[in-house]
């Protein structure tokens, strides 16, 4: 467990790509099975513990520290993982040593009442970083900057295979992924899957820039819209039906109203919608959807669900990646035309003649019959391009809207975790309504991006010189009519919601300019927010 925990303080600090994979390389190479296996899980965040929560964590900590120093030292350190690793009392027993191996295993077979018992002696038995690590872990707050394709990258690295084919049995694989360890080394055969319905790496877009516009012409390109709602995949292996998020996640339990897709061996790269009466919705009757643990009949009438496919990845056995784009839209259309549904379309593609006339359709989406509230924007796909996994530079770009921005008053801050855990750079802000007092403020949102480092330095001397009181790690920030700080939020869209006193929903908010210029009365209205409101979007409930 040690020297994971050594493993993941580099990975933290180092911030070069190449070098984080040197790193993960030599931890594969020198660690055994299943050791390294459950690593690879842990860094690829599949590795989840049912019953060890943060609320575990407190508790225990509650009853071996004074709970006032805990909440001083967790205000000033912002992370309950550091914080507990370094205030947890150094046992003067004698412990064995503790891997990962037998945190999984344990922790899968555990009862519920010794798990406490469980965790609390293995911190016992670890050090600071240890403790840190375990905590992280079982958690699932790891954050060291590793994707899970970069990662995967350094299995690639111990042999001769590709990191897509790497990635591709991974994800029909489970910990602790010992056969595919063993291929990747040339010591085995390659693995068989774990499911026949398997989920292939997704092809991801660049964002458009304005060096990109002159390649953007319609012998070289296609366009279709970059739908609001969840990237899907939906995979039929012999009478097999799974839907996989974009993250690789089966969600096909959530979504049962899709259920039998098709009888044919596919795979389909889509967007998960929601329709209703052939017009789509906006990405907040989705939310509906999303994460609710059972589904009744009730919800799915209410808000009925729809793949949009753009891409086939595979029909009837065979692989169709490595045709170009327009003979796989051609292979997509065929085959949905010969098995129709009412949950199934084809994304369609949208013509233009000019890159001037695909701004204007991109600008003003109705003019088309698209409500603007469903769109983020276009994607653009070169004709001749395969499908391939990652993101290729040059291949496919996505040219979302600009976003809409509102100006707001800083209200509250808290710490940030890791690298910015001595910093307030997460932000609360709000904007003015009228009381039962006069002017008031409402919070609207939270954002913790789209500043630089300096301008993160600039706000966190600002939360400190202006705090008005405090309640726990939240720190209430002076901001009146007369005295205020206005940032400039840019978000991608704005829902209704009962769970929010001021009824709004930011969708993806971000600070995107700090208004040291602007009085904080001059910052917007909850009216100018309210009248954004699309007038057909339910209020989101849970």
């Amino acid at each position: 467990m040690n020297r994971l925990a050594a493993l993941l303080e580099r990975l933290a600090f180092e911030p070069r790509r190449n070098a984080k994979i040197a790193l993960i390389a030599r931890y594969f190479q020198d660690t055994p099975d299943p050791e390294r296996g459950y690593a690879l899980a842990a860094l690829t965040s599949t590795l989840s513990f049912k019953e060890a929560k943060p609320a575990l964590i407190r508790k225990l900590i509650a009853e071996r520290t004074d709970p006032v120093l805990f909440a001083l030292s967790y205000d000033y350190v912002g992370d309950l993982s550091e914080t507990v690793a370094l205030l947890w009392p150094a046992s003067t027993e004698t412990v064995s040593p503790i891997t990962l191996t037998d945190v999984v295993i344990t922790l899968a077979t555990a009862k519920r009442g010794d798990v406490e018992g469980l965790v609390a002696g293995w911190l016992d038995g670890l050090d600071e970083k240890g403790r840190f690590a375990l905590i992280k872990l079982i958690t699932g707050g790891l954050r060291v900057g590793v994707s899970a394709r970069l990662t995967l990258t350094a299995v690639a690295t111990l042999g001769s295979e590709d990191v897509d084919t790497i990635s591709e049995l991974w994800l029909g694989s489970a910990a602790p992924y010992e056969a595919l360890f063993a291929f990747a080394e040339g010591r085995g055969p390659r693995p068989e899957t774990a499911v026949s319905a398997i989920f292939l790496p997704p092809m991801l877009a660049h964002g458009l820039e304005e060096t990109d516009h002159a390649a953007i012409t319609p012998d070289a390109f296609a366009a279709e819209w970059k739908w609001d709602g969840i990237r899907v995949q939906v995979s039929v292996a012999g009478g097999e039906q799974r839907l996989y998020a974009r993250s690789g996640d089966e969600i096909s339990i959530a979504f049962p109203d899709l259920a039998g897709l098709s009888q044919q061996d596919i795979i389909l790269d889509g967007e998960l919608l929601v329709l209703r009466d052939g017009r789509v919705m906006p990405f907040a009757d989705l939310q509906q959807r999303l994460n609710r643990k059972t589904v009744t009949a009730k919800i799915t009438t209410a808000f009925p669900t729809h793949i949009r496919a753009y891409d086939v990845l595979k029909l009837a056995g065979e692989d169709l990646r490595s045709l170009p784009t327009s003979e796989r839209r051609k292979r997509l259309e065929d085959w949905i035309e010969t098995h129709p549904d009412p949950r199934l379309s084809v994304s369609p593609v949208l013509p233009f003649k000019s890159f001037e006339d695909l701004a204007a359709i991109r600008a003003n989406p109705e003019m088309i019959g698209v409500e603007p509230d469903t769109v983020e924007g276009v994607m653009l796909k070169r004709l001749d391009s395969p499908y391939l996994p990652g993101r290729p530079k040059g291949h496919w770009f996505k040219w979302k809207r600009d976003p809409r921005v509102v100006d707001a008053v800083l209200m509250y801050a808290q710490r940030g975790h890791g690298k910015r855990s001595s910093f307030y750079s997460d932000f609360t802000f709000g904007v003015w309504r009228e009381g039962s007092a006069g002017p008031e403020l409402t919070p609207v949102g939270k954002a913790y991006f789209g500043f630089t480092d300096a301008e993160l330095t600039e706000l966190d001397r600002y939360v400190r010189r202006n705090t008005v009181d405090r309640h726990g790690p939240v720190r209430v920030v002076r901001a009146t009519r007369d005295s205020g700080l206005v940032l400039e939020i840019a978000f991608e869209g704005l829902n209704r919601s009962t769970r929010h006193k001021s009824g709004v929903a930011m969708r993806f908010p971000r600070i995107s300019r700090i208004r040291w210029d602007k009085p904080a009365a001059e910052a917007d209205q909850l009216a100018t927010l309210q009248a954004m409101l699309p007038a057909s979007t339910d209020p989101i409930t849970n």
